[in-house]
């Protein structure tokens, strides 16, 4: 059976990222994002939120404009792909694992006002840290935001010959 393995998140940033480079040269960095769930009302009349918060390992040119761009409470975008992370605990001996995702691609979310958003496709990588991704920077032409079946142009102007919407 086939299996599909994509992310999607959109979150602010816990911490300032640090950037660090592996002995092969490749920039990597690692960031947590703090996802908020907002829960309704229950029949109790409790309301409220929690957070989620999920570690994510952004790779070469991506990584690097992460660090440079982005601070702690920045909201941002990132897809990618869920990798399990297994070790053997040296204090206990026990097996630890943990889930993260991979970024195969980040965009930056406007926040309060900081200008245009932007867009980086990071470095897509297996396990053996291969690039397959090129890492260069897209900059959007309006503010970003994630995009789910945006109407074509003509449609933001009305159609030629007036203001009606034929529909």
């Amino acid at each position: 059976m086939p299996s599909f393995n994509r992310v999607i998140l959109v979150g602010n940033l816990t911490r300032d990222p640090e950037l660090r480079t592996t002995p092969n040269g490749k920039a990597v960095t690692d960031i947590t994002l703090a996802i908020n769930e907002f829960r309704g009302r229950s029949d109790a009349g409790a309301g409220g939120s929690s957070a989620v918060f999920i570690d994510v390992t952004v790779w070469e040119r991506a990584a690097e404009n992460v660090c440079q761009y982005m601070r702690k409470g920045n909201p941002l975008l990132v897809e990618g792909r869920l990798s399990a992370d297994k070790w053997v605990d040296k204090e206990t001996g026990k097996n630890m694992s943990k889930i993260r995702v991979v970024a195969s691609s980040v965009q930056f979310l406007n926040g309060r006002g900081e200008g245009e958003g932007g867009s980086f496709n990071g470095g897509n990588h297996d396990d053996g840290g291969n690039a397959r991704a090129s890492g260069r920077y897209q900059a959007p032409a309006r503010p970003v935001a994630p995009a789910r079946n945006n109407p074509p142009d003509d449609f933001a102007t009305g159609p030629a010959g007036g203001d009606d919407i034929p529909f």
